[in-house]
């Protein structure tokens, strides 16, 4: 009799774990999470995951299979959108962002954002979390984060009698220094702007001048005023003055890291592949992008954002922890060092428990960070022809840059063609 109720206790003690481990199971939240550019975020992604898995044993992360690019992501979420295979998570360019929010595509975060009552202790200021807002949603929180800076070869600035050590700090600074960079001969080029691609690096001359894209009401363009003309005519001198060649985006990446181009205007977010690709072939230095208009000028902000999926009650709080983690100081911290991309958290910038000591240990990151306060959000055109849109800007100023257009003709054709291409009200 002993040995049948000891087996009895004993299946009952099996029965009560397993019971147990059945909860467990049950309890634990399971999310899909989808993000673009492996090749810049797979080693930060895993390391963010694994992190909050180890703070949230009642969450799993599992990754679906990223996508090349942005563009990429955005095609893919709008082609799975309300089906089974769409994740609980994902992660959008800030510029497209405005298509999964008016698409009620992606979950307004604002009723997180306001239940939490503490964002702004976490690192989300109001001007951070601004980053991804539209339409009075708040569309996600920014992840990774970048603005255009100057990029200096500081061997070649010093030949031509420049001191890297007090970089240009007005256009025209640029531009008296880049044409004694191209008199140095020998194959070198004074600048490198990257126009092509998108409206990116545009936006960042018509925003520093104080321009915007379009009207308040977004019925009109914009750009076509004097703020315009003035980011036109500047990529007109950049050329005739500046000793700035007509280069495809890759041949002006090859150039500069070969030592053949003076002074190169791009994303902070190819800063580590920079670093990584000039080597020791010369001397590098970073500084701010001039504005047009220094009081009133602002940048684009580049890089994408977090966004929640899923509709399921149960898995929303769990979306939101891992999106507030992810975008918090502790993802910045893992997102800046690995990229060069800025800190999209207030709070991992400034706290020597994140980011404080690595911007005094990496100079060349801190171009970035200066401009931080200039960000605004990269303008996202409404309706469905955004990339249109985005290719009549890049076509007009090739014009330019080309010199077959004048930039008053070149800004009126870009005009005349976005004004088409919006949305009829």
């Amino acid at each position: 009799m002993k040995l049948i109720r000891s087996a009895l206790a004993g299946l009952a003690l099996a029965a009560s774990l397993a019971g147990a481990a059945s909860n467990t199971a049950l309890a634990e939240t399971t999310l899909t999470v989808h993000y673009p550019m492996p090749g810049f975020f797979k080693d930060v992604m895993d390391t963010i995951s694994q992190k909050f898995m180890s703070e949230h044993p009642d969450i799993k992360i599992v990754f679906a299979s990223p996508s090349p690019t942005y563009e990429d992501g955005l095609q893919l979420i709008l082609r799975q959108a309300g089906t089974a295979e769409m994740p609980d998570i994902t992660f959008i360019g800030l510029n497209r962002l405005r298509v999964v929010a008016e698409r009620g595509i992606s979950v307004d975060l604002k009723p997180f954002v306001d239940k939490d009552g503490h964002m702004a202790e976490q690192g989300f200021s109001d001007h951070i979390l601004g980053l991804a807002q539209f339409g009075g949603q708040q569309a996600g929180l920014a992840f990774a984060t970048s603005n255009p800076i100057m990029y200096l070869n500081a061997d070649l600035v010093r030949k031509a009698g420049g001191n890297p050590d007090t970089p240009p700090k007005t256009w025209d600074e640029v531009l008296a220094l880049g044409a004694k960079i191209k008199a140095l001969g020998d194959g070198v080029d004074g600048i490198d702007f990257r126009w092509q691609g998108d409206d990116w690096m545009f936006s960042a001359l018509l925003f520093g001048a104080g321009g915007d894209m379009l009207s308040a009401d977004e019925k009109k363009v914009a750009f076509d005023g004097q703020e315009g003309l003035a980011a036109f005519t500047l990529v007109q001198r950049m050329v005739k003055e500046g000793g700035m060649p007509v280069f495809t985006k890759s041949a002006g990446e090859q150039a500069f890291v070969a030592g053949k181009v003076g002074l190169e205007f791009q994303t902070t977010g190819a800063l580590r592949n920079t670093i990584k690709n000039v080597g020791d072939k010369f001397e590098m230095r970073t500084a701010p992008i001039p504005l047009l208009d220094p009081a009133k000028g602002q940048l684009p902000t580049g890089g994408n954002a977090a966004v929640m999926l899923t509709r399921d009650p149960a898995k929303q709080q769990a979306a939101w922890e891992f999106i507030k983690f992810a975008a918090g100081p502790y993802g910045a911290s893992m997102v800046v060092p690995g990229t060069g991309y800025v800190p999209n958290n207030e709070l991992a910038a400034k706290s020597p428990e994140y980011l404080g000591d690595f911007y005094a240990k990496n100079p060349l990151f801190r171009a970035g960070l200066e401009q931080m306060p200039k960000m605004r959000p990269w303008y996202a055109f409404p309706g469905s022809n955004g990339v249109k849109v985005t290719q009549t800007i890049v076509d007009n100023l090739s014009r330019v840059v080309e010199q077959s257009a004048t930039p008053e003709e070149a800004l009126a054709d870009a005009a005349d063609e976005v004004q088409k291409l919006l949305p009829r009200r």
